[in-house]
C-alpha cells in the first residue's frame, strides 16, 4: 500500500472528473482567428499602407516609419473589438523562455476622463529593463536601459487566457548600447547573412529572378504529462524539471506498447484543446500521438519560415504549459524527466529556398544532374564539418546532456547522414566520376488487395544528430525545452559561411575559363574530399564508430556542456559570427557566459534539491523501516526465534553510505572553483557524479524500503497512473 500522501495522489488522480472542451469549430473558422494576419491587416489598413507593410514584410525591406501610426490605430481597433484592453511587447531573452512587459491602451486626459490610445511610437518601440535578464556582463544594474522593437515579419495576435485579452507584439531585445539580449536578433542577421550568399550562388548558377531566400523550420515538440497530484509531492519535478531519485519500474518502454497506441482519452482531450487554441494563433499544429516511452506524447507543426516558425515554437511550449494545469496535469519540457526511458527532444527540421526557385534543399527524382542541390548540400555538408563543435554548443544545457547517447537521442558527435542514394552520389563526386542515382521504386507487399508502396531511394537513421529527410535536414540533438532560435542561428551563419567560400571557389573557376558544369564538379570535388569525413550512415551509438570518428576523422566528441560551452570562445568561432554580422565578439562572449552560468546553476540547484530531499524525505523514511525492522528483530529473538539480520544490515549500510554521500557533495557544492571554465569543468566532473552516487544508494533503498512509508510517488504511477 502506498504511504499516504501518495495514496491520497492516486485517490484525487482517479476520482478527477474530466475537463469539458467546447466542441469545436471548423477549421476555418478557427484558423488564424486571433492573428492579426496579412488578410486582416488588408481589410483594416488603407491600400498603399497596406503595401508598404507587405513589402517589408515579404520582400525583406525596411519599414517605413510613416506608416506606423495608422497601423498602430488599426491594431488597436481589431485587438480592442475582440477585448483586449491591454497589449505586450514579446520577447525572447537568453533564458529559452517567453517574456512579456503589459500595458493598457488608457490614456488620462487633463479633464479626469481617460481614452483608448496606441500609437505608432508605442507600436514600434518599448523599453523594460536591460539588466534584470541574462546578459552576460553586457548590462549591470546601474546601467539597466533596454529596447524592444517591433518586428514586422512575425504577425501579431491575441492571448485569450481566463485573466483577459492580450495584443502581443513579437519584438527584438537589444541594451541601449545596441548589443542583441535576445534569441530573435541573431536568428534575423543570421538568415539575412544567408540570403546574401544564397542569391550570389544562384546568380553565379545563371539565375535572374531571385526572390530573398529564407530558412524554414518544422520543430517537432516532444514532452511528458505527469498528473500534477504527483508533482505537488515530488520537489525535483517542481524545481528541476527532473527526477532525482526514482527506481525503475517493473515495466518501463521495453514492450514498445506505448508508441503509436491509442492516445489516452484524458490526454486526447488535452491534446484537442491546445490544437484549438493553436490554430487560433495561425500555428499549424499537423501531427500529435504517444512517443516512446509511457507518458511520453508529441506535437509537430508544418514548416514555416525560420522566424515566425521559432515565436511558434515558443507560443506552443506556452499553451502546452498552461493547458496542461486547466486539465490537472503538468508538461515536463525537461529532456529526460526520468531516467531509463527515452528523453524528449525537439527535432528542428531545417531548409532554406524562396519563391522563384523552391526548395535549395530537394534533391529532385535525379540529384546527380541537380546542380543547384549539389552546391547547397554540398555548403551544408562543409559547414557541418567546419563547425559541428558550434552546431553541439548550440544544443548544450545541463538537461539536454542526460538525454544524448541512448534510446534514439543521437550521439555528442555531429556528423552528416544522407541516406544510401546521396551518400553515393557525393561519393562518385568525391571519386572523380558522376554517373548517376538510385532511383525510388515500388514495394510489392505481397497482397493483392494491398497497394504497392513507393520505396523511398534513402532509409532513415535515426542515431544522427543531422540527417538528410527527403528536402530538409533534420537536426535531431536539439533539446525539448530550448528555444529553436540557437540552433537554427548557428545553421544559417555556418551555411551563409559555406556558400561564400563555395561562391569564391567557383567565381575563381568560371574566371579561369572554365565552364559552369566543369567548374561547380571541381568546386565540389575539393568540397568533399577536404570535409567529406563529417558524412556517416551507420550506427551512431557504436562504440566503433566513436573511436573512428575521433581518431581517424578528426571529429569531436564534446561529450558534456562543459566541453562544449567553451566553443564559443574559439577564435575561429569569434571570427565567423563577426564576419557574417550576426554577432559581435561582445555579444559572442556574453552568450558563453551566460549558458555558462545556467549550466552551473542549473546542477547546484539540483545538488541542493538532492540534498535536501534525501536529509528531509527519504533520510526518515529509511529510519523509520529501520526501526520496524529493528522492532521486529527483537520481537522475534523473545519468542526464541533465530530471525534473519540480512535486510537490516543492508538497509543500514545503504543508509550509512547515503549519509556519507551527502556530507562530500555537500562540500563539494560549498567548494566551487574560481572561474567560468574551472566551475564547469568542478559541476560535470565532481557534483553530477555525486548527485548519481546518491541516487543510486537511494534508488536501491526504494526497492527496499516498505512501500507504505516511501514518500515521493514512484516511476509506476507517475508513468501509468492518469
Amino acid at each position: 500500500m502506498p504511504s499516504t500522501a501518495r495514496l491520497g495522489a492516486i485517490n484525487t488522480i482517479l476520482q478527477r472528473p474530466a475537463v469539458s472542451v467546447a466542441p469545436p469549430e471548423s477549421l476555418q473558422e478557427l484558423w488564424a482567428k486571433d492573428v492579426f494576419s496579412l488578410t486582416a491587416m488588408k481589410s483594416a489598413l488603407p491600400k498603399a499602407v497596406f503595401k508598404s507593410l507587405q513589402r517589408t514584410i515579404t520582400g525583406g525591406g525596411k519599414l517605413d516609419t510613416s506608416v506606423a501610426d495608422v497601423v498602430a490605430q488599426a491594431m488597436k481597433d481589431w485587438a480592442t473589438s475582440h477585448g483586449a484592453l491591454y497589449y505586450a511587447h514579446v520577447f525572447y531573452p537568453l533564458t529559452n523562455l517567453t517574456a512579456e512587459k503589459h500595458d493598457g491602451f488608457i490614456a488620462p486626459q487633463s479633464d479626469g476622463t481617460v481614452i483608448s490610445e496606441f500609437t505608432g511610437k508605442l507600436l514600434v518601440q518599448g523599453e523594460p529593463d536591460g539588466s534584470s535578464f541574462p546578459n552576460g556582463g553586457i548590462r549591470s544594474t546601474f546601467e539597466a536601459r533596454g529596447y524592444t522593437a517591433w518586428d514586422v515579419t512575425s504577425p501579431a495576435y491575441l492571448m485569450d487566457t481566463p485573466n483577459g485579452v492580450t495584443l502581443c507584439i513579437p519584438t527584438v531585445f537589444v541594451s541601449w548600447t545596441g548589443e542583441a539580449l535576445d534569441k530573435k536578433t541573431p536568428l534575423l542577421r543570421s538568415n539575412a547573412a544567408m540570403n546574401e550568399q544564397a542569391q550570389r550562388l544562384l546568380r553565379l548558377l545563371g539565375e535572374t529572378e531571385i526572390a530573398p531566400v529564407n530558412s524554414s523550420c518544422g520543430a517537432e515538440q516532444e514532452y511528458f504529462l505527469v498528473d500534477s497530484a504527483f508533482t505537488a509531492l515530488r520537489p525535483d519535478l517542481q524545481l528541476a524539471g527532473r527526477t532525482l531519485f526514482g527506481a525503475p519500474p517493473a515495466k518501463g518502454q521495453q514492450f514498445d506498447d506505448h508508441y503509436f497506441g491509442a492516445i489516452p482519452e484524458r490526454v486526447q482531450v488535452f491534446m484537442q484543446d491546445v490544437e484549438q487554441q493553436l490554430y487560433r494563433l495561425g500555428i499549424p499544429a499537423k501531427t500529435r500521438h504517444n512517443e516512446v516511452a509511457p507518458g511520453q506524447f508529441e506535437i509537430a507543426p508544418f514548416h514555416e519560415a525560420a522566424n515566425v516558425a521559432t515565436d511558434h515554437q515558443q507560443l506552443i511550449m506556452t499553451v502546452l504549459k498552461a493547458t496542461a494545469k486547466k486539465h490537472g496535469f503538468t508538461c515536463l519540457l525537461h529532456e529526460k524527466p526520468f531516467a531509463g526511458v527515452n528523453g524528449s527532444g525537439k527535432h528542428v527540421n531545417w531548409s532554406i529556398g524562396n519563391a522563384t526557385q523552391g526548395n535549395l534543399l530537394d534533391p529532385g527524382t535525379t540529384p546527380h544532374e541537380n546542380l543547384q542541390f549539389l552546391l547547397f548540400c554540398g555548403a551544408v555538408i562543409r559547414g557541418v564539418h567546419r563547425y559541428g563543435p558550434l552546431m553541439r554548443a548550440a544544443i548544450a544545457t545541463a538537461s539536454n546532456d542526460h538525454r544524448l547517447g541512448a534510446n534514439e537521442a543521437p550521439p555528442a558527435i555531429i556528423s552528416v547522414y544522407l541516406g544510401s542514394q546521396l551518400e553515393d552520389v557525393f561519393g562518385q563526386i568525391r571519386s572523380g566520376k558522376l554517373e548517376g542515382s538510385a532511383k525510388a521504386a515500388l514495394m510489392s507487399l505481397g497482397v493483392d488487395t494491398l497497394p504497392d508502396l513507393n520505396k523511398d531511394p534513402g532509409d532513415r537513421n535515426r542515431t544522427s544528430p543531422f540527417a538528410f529527410t527527403g528536402n530538409r535536414f533534420e537536426f535531431r540533438a536539439v533539446g525539448s525545452g530550448q528555444s529553436v532560435a540557437g540552433p537554427l542561428v548557428v545553421l544559417n551563419t555556418i551555411l551563409a559561411d559555406s556558400i561564400q567560400w563555395i561562391a569564391d571557389q567557383l567565381e575563381a573557376q568560371l574566371a579561369n575559363g572554365s565552364p559552369l558544369e566543369e567548374a561547380a564538379f571541381a568546386v565540389l570535388k575539393q568540397t568533399m574530399e577536404e570535409h567529406g569525413a563529417v558524412v556517416f550512415g551507420g550506427d551512431g551509438y557504436s562504440a566503433e564508430w566513436h573511436r573512428v570518428a575521433v581518431e581517424e576523422r578528426g571529429l569531436e566528441n564534446l561529450r558534456t556542456s562543459a566541453d562544449a560551452l567553451p566553443v564559443l570562445q574559439r577564435p575561429e568561432i569569434r571570427e565567423l559570427f563577426e564576419r557574417t554580422g550576426v554577432l559581435s565578439p561582445v555579444e559572442l562572449e556574453s552568450r558563453f557566459e551566460v549558458y555558462a552560468e545556467q549550466y552551473i546553476l542549473a546542477i547546484e540547484v539540483e545538488a541542493k534539491l538532492v540534498l535536501r530531499m534525501a536529509r528531509t524525505q527519504l533520510y526518515p523514511a529509511v529510519m523509520e523501516f529501520l526501526e520496524r525492522l529493528t522492532r521486529s528483530l527483537r520481537d522475534q529473538q523473545e519468542l526464541g526465534l533465530a530471525p534473519d539480520r540480512s535486510l537490516p544490515s543492508q538497509v543500514a549500510g545503504m543508509n550509512q553510505q547515503l549519509i556519507s554521500q551527502c556530507a562530500a557533495l555537500e562540500n563539494a557544492l560549498h567548494a566551487p572553483p574560481h572561474g567560468a571554465h574551472a566551475h564547469l569543468r568542478h559541476c560535470a566532473d565532481t557534483l553530477l557524479p555525486l548527485m548519481q552516487e546518491i541516487r543510486s544508494a537511494v534508488d536501491s533503498l526504494e526497492a527496499l524500503v516498505d512501500d507504505s512509508l516511501w514518500p515521493l510517488p514512484t516511476y509506476q504511477e507517475m508513468l501509468f497512473v492518469r
